[in-house]
């Protein structure tokens, strides 16, 4: 009864310490807890629909019930998640398996805790028929896009916060990648990501790949993408070559 009331309190100060913004490591090291276990604390009371602070109406009982309800008897089926519905949702920005299974696990109670749910995903995968190899290299490409998401940035003088746009440039071989927070998206921010780009790099690729980008890619076309006319002088002045992908041709817009 007494590791129960302990049990109890430690689930409390996770909440509460949670809702004060702390991460689970910093919770962790609070309480002095492992940090798998604060997760797992945490998992259980999103599963619960439980938040800081707790609802006055519900007793420790009630709590832990729902916390720790009893396991489904033995032979219920499970209901086996959607596998391409997961594999689609984690191309989109922000979304983990966490939270795919945290969706499934609304919708299926009794369904497959978080370590199993991520074994099948993988071996759902490993099904799949295999995919063409790319082989890169050293020093040939530099694969060059915007992040979908953008970052909040604070104007020091005013206070105001502005989005910026992520640019992103790895190469194929090594995968050093050179990231940079611009303005926008437009064509002077885009050329003067590519020119330190560079200077990071130490040097140019002979090819740089673009994921048609409306300030790189003028005209969508499978064979010959029109590549923009500065843009162009770009690769002219540092002797590389400019080879937009074939990934988007005919969902980039002209720019």
């Amino acid at each position: 009864m007494a590791a129960r009331r302990l049990s109890m309190r430690n689930i409390k100060e996770v909440l509460r310490l949670g809702a004060a913004g702390l991460s689970s490591r910093e919770i962790a090291r609070s309480l002095k807890l492992g940090r798998t276990t604060v997760q797992r604390y945490r998992d259980r009371a999103a599963r619960a629909g439980l938040s800081w602070p707790l609802p006055p109406e519900l007793t420790e009982s009630e709590i832990e019930a729902r916390l720790f309800p009893p396991p489904p008897p033995a032979g219920t089926p499970r209901g086996m998640p959607d596998w391409k519905h997961v594999a689609k949702e984690l191309r989109r920005p922000g979304v983990t398996l966490q939270l795919l299974w945290l969706e499934y696990k609304s919708a299926h109670p009794e369904g497959y805790q978080y370590s199993r749910f991520c074994d099948l995903f993988r071996e759902w995968k490993g099904s799949l028929d295999p995919v063409l190899r790319q082989e890169h290299r050293a020093g040939e490409k530099a694969f060059v896009d915007y992040a979908g998401q953008t970052v909040p940035v604070v104007d020091r003088e005013t206070g105001e916060v502005l989005e910026a746009q992520v640019f992103v440039g790895v190469l194929g071989a090594s995968n050093l990648t050179y990231a940079e927070a611009t303005a926008s998206q437009s064509l002077p921010d885009w050329i003067g990501s590519h020119v330190r780009m560079f200077e990071y790099l130490g040097g140019v690729p002979e090819l740089i790949v673009p994921d048609n980008l409306g300030s790189g890619v003028t005209k969508a076309c499978r064979y010959e993408p029109d590549v923009n006319p500065t843009y162009h002088e770009l690769a002219t002045h540092y002797g590389t070559a400019v080879l937009p992908s074939l990934c988007k041709l005919f969902s980039v817009k002209v720019g």
